[in-house]
Formats: C-alpha cells, structure tokens, sequence
C-alpha cells in the first residue's frame, strides 16, 4: 500500500542519515582551524560522570556557572583611553549576574508545586490519548477503507496535526521533568520527575527520556559556547570554502533532511551523539552503571514502539503513531531553532564566556497567546528559562519573564534581552534555515572581552 511505501521510504532516508553520522557536528570535525576540534570534549564544568544519570539530571541544582569581569587590557600608556573606553562600553553590554537577576524576580518563582506539575502533566496525557484514540478510530473504521488513497489523507491529515501538537506539549512537561521542575519534593522528587519523563518522553514522544536530559543539559552548561555548546552546532561562515566535502554537500541538500532532523539528532548522532547506541562525546566520561541507567529509556521506547507497531501494523502505526511524531519533532525542532538563532546573535570562546552571557544570547519569540500557552511558555520564557534551569517551572515562567523585562528596563539594558515576535513561525524557520543553516559571521564569535 501507499502507507507502507512511506514507511519504506522513511527507512531510506533513516539510512541515508546514518551515513552522514561521520558528519555530526561537521563544522567541528571538518574546520580548517584547531580551534574547532572539538570532537570528543565535554563542557568541563559538568561533573555528571560521578554519579548515575538520574542524579545529575534531577539535582541539577550545582551547575558551575562561569564568570569574569571584563579587564582593561593595555600593552602601553598610550592605549589606556582605548582600554577606558572598552570598559566602559563592556560595563553596559554584560549582563547581570545570577544573584542580581533573581532579585528582579517575584518570590513565586521559585515555587515548584508538585500538584500543578501533575495537573498539566494530566491534561496534556488527556488531550494526546484523546486525539491519538480517535485518530485511531477513523483509520479503523470501515468508511476509512471505502474512501480512496487521497480522501484517506484528507480525512486524517487535521487529526494528525492536532495529534502530534498535543505530543509536543506533552514533550514540553517532559523537558519540566529532565530539569527536574515537576517536582522539587524531598521524598519523592526524583521518582516523579523520572516517572514523568519516562511517560512523556520514552512512550508518548519516543525520545529515550535520560540520555535526551542528559545531552540538554549539557547545552544548557555551554550555551552559545562556539565549542561546548550541545544540540547546537555553530559553523563559520567565511570558513565555508575549508571544509570536508561532506560537510559542503549537507549544506546543499539542507531542505530535504529538515523534515528528519530530530530523528538524525537522536539515533544518528548529529551533533552530540548517539541518543540509542551510547557513541558520541555526549556519553565520554560517562560510567557503565549510567549507561545501563540510560539503557531502561531506551528500552522504554523501543518497547512501546514495537508494542503499537506489532498491535496496529505497519500502515495504521505509520498513519496513527509516526506521522505526528513527525508533527511533534517539527514543532520541537522548529522552536528549538528559532530559541537560539537571531541576526544579532554572539557566541563565545574559552576567554569570553560566561554563563550570564551564553543565556542572554538565547531568544524569546511570540508565538502568539495560546500556542505560547498551550507550549507551556517555552518560547517566549525562553531566557528565563535558561537563567534558571533547574529552579522554575514552566507555570512560572510567564511573570518571571515579565519582571526580567522590567528589571532590564530599570537597568538600562534592555537592548541585553532579546524577544522577537514571530506569529509566522513555519515560514521563519523555513526562511532562517535556509539562508543560514548552522552557519554564523565571524563578526558574531565574541573572541576578546
């Protein structure tokens, strides 16, 4: 049938990502200057190699956070007015530091109530089964099967995007759980927050919950790093023409992978590693007992997978299960995307990051009122969220982001604080990705401070 060729054809594509494995972080492996050799190294400040992976991802409260004070760099007496001015022009342009930010913020912020976690966490399971059933039930019914091919799509194309939205919020509660916000509870935190994201994660969006959080939060610790930085890869632009062909290739084919590129980020490997299989610099440092401990996730999804495939078949699994998988890794990697990726945008080397800094240059976008609520404020309490990762949850972050606003306004600092309004998300990240795909200007790599 028509549904198990599309199947058939996912498969294809599948492995033509996985023969661009060697690919992953390109910009990294393939650049013509060391200073992007980057394969194989870890943020130094994550210490998660000393204890299981549950552990660092749901007491993540002693992230190491990075801070300098810019210098007045003089080689002789007749730069000093250069080196006034560069302090002075640095003192409005660095962010506040931690301590500072939470001081603008409203005592509520920090409030992880357990029983609010657990009602979003309902709804959003309530709304993917709701949808998923009755998806199911048209697919299964005998009218489906009278209908040919085309009335066929039509019939479940809406129900299938609807679906796959709803898995995405569903993933967005999962992220709360990776952060280890659903619930901050002495007793019993850690078992709600993996139960969470097992649930969400590993069955419903088939994301193996622990190695997922344990890549992001790596991201989170090198954020806009030119090298340390995770699920984000950063190539210069005037360093094009040096790269592996391989890499060149990829650029030129970028639109026709766009679709898959969440499936190639977990099981491929690209850019941090293998989501799966445990290959990759995302898992260097890591123990036996911590893979095994990623291993029940992966397990999780695998299971739940074959549980649908084996029950449905191939055509209703396909129509019913993976293409709003494919609806929900568009929404996540489009609002991904967009969180990190601006014209004004910096990143920064060994010398010149900070954690304050990295955070600052992550984006908040408008997506409008409802989608920014129904997604749990991921994109437009973006910032704050970065600030604060493992100390406010997803409910908090609406008026943690709107005294953050006012508190940059009272600073002077408000050109700091990035917001964009994006009503037209699809056509931006089809129009940003193709103009940019993951190159930078070196004009934007802040290398002296």
């Amino acid at each position: 049938s028509i549904l198990s060729t599309m199947v058939q054809v996912n498969g294809a594509i599948a492995a033509a990502g996985i023969i661009l494995t060697w690919t992953a972080s390109p910009c990294c492996a393939f650049a013509p200057s060391a200073r992007h050799q980057i394969i194989g190294s870890p943020p130094s400040s994550s210490s998660s190699s000393s204890s299981s992976l549950a552990s660092s991802i749901t007491t993540a409260d002693d992230y190491n956070i990075g801070t300098s004070v810019p210098s007045l760099r003089t080689d002789d007496n007749e730069s000093m007015d250069q080196g006034i001015s560069n302090l002075m022009n640095n003192r409005d342009n660095e962010p506040p530091k931690l301590g500072q930010v939470a001081k603008m913020l409203p005592k509520e912020t920090w409030d992880v109530d357990t029983p609010t976690s657990l009602f979003y966490f309902a709804v959003d399971m309530l709304a993917v089964i709701t949808s998923m059933g009755f998806l199911d039930a048209v697919v299964t019914s005998d009218a489906y099967h009278s209908w040919p091919v085309y009335q066929q799509a039509l019939a479940v194309m809406p129900l299938q995007v609807l679906t796959g939205f709803a898995m995405w919020c569903a993933w967005c509660i999962g992220h709360d759980a990776g952060h280890g916000v659903v619930s901050k509870d002495a007793k019993y935190g850690k078992a709600i927050n993996r139960v969470v994201g097992e649930i969400t994660h590993s069955m419903v969006c088939l994301t193996p919950f622990v190695p997922w959080a344990l890549s992001h939060r790596k991201h989170h610790l090198g954020h806009n790093h030119i090298e340390k930085d995770y699920s984000h890869q950063w190539c210069i632009r005037e360093e094009a023409e040096g790269y592996h062909p391989a890499v060149k290739a990829s650029y030129y084919v970028r639109m026709l992978y766009l679709p898959f590129l969440y499936f190639m980020y977990l099981a491929v490997g690209i850019p941090d590693g293998n989501h799966v299989f445990f290959t990759g610099r995302m898992w260097e440092g890591h123990s036996l007992k911590e893979k095994g401990d990623a291993a029940i996730s992966v397990a999780v999804s695998f299971a739940t997978a074959g549980t649908l495939w084996s029950t449905m078949g191939t055509s209703d699994f396909a129509v019913v299960c993976m293409v709003p998988w494919l609806v929900m890794a568009f929404w996540l990697y489009m609002v991904t995307y967009l969180q990190h990726h601006s014209e004004d945008g910096k990143v920064y080397t060994d010398d010149t990051f900070t954690f304050e800094r990295g955070a600052f240059e992550t984006v908040d976008r408008d997506y409008g009122t409802w989608v920014n609520r129904m997604s749990h404020h991921m994109m437009d309490g973006h910032v704050m969220h970065h600030l604060f990762f493992t100390k406010v949850p997803h409910y908090r972050l609406e008026e943690a982001t709107a005294a953050l606003r006012k508190g940059m306004e009272e600073r002077g600092q408000t050109h700091l604080y990035k917001r964009i309004d994006t009503p037209d998300y699809t056509q931006e990240l089809v129009k940003q990705y193709y103009e940019n795909w993951f190159y930078i200007d070196e004009a934007q790599v802040v290398r002296e401070w």
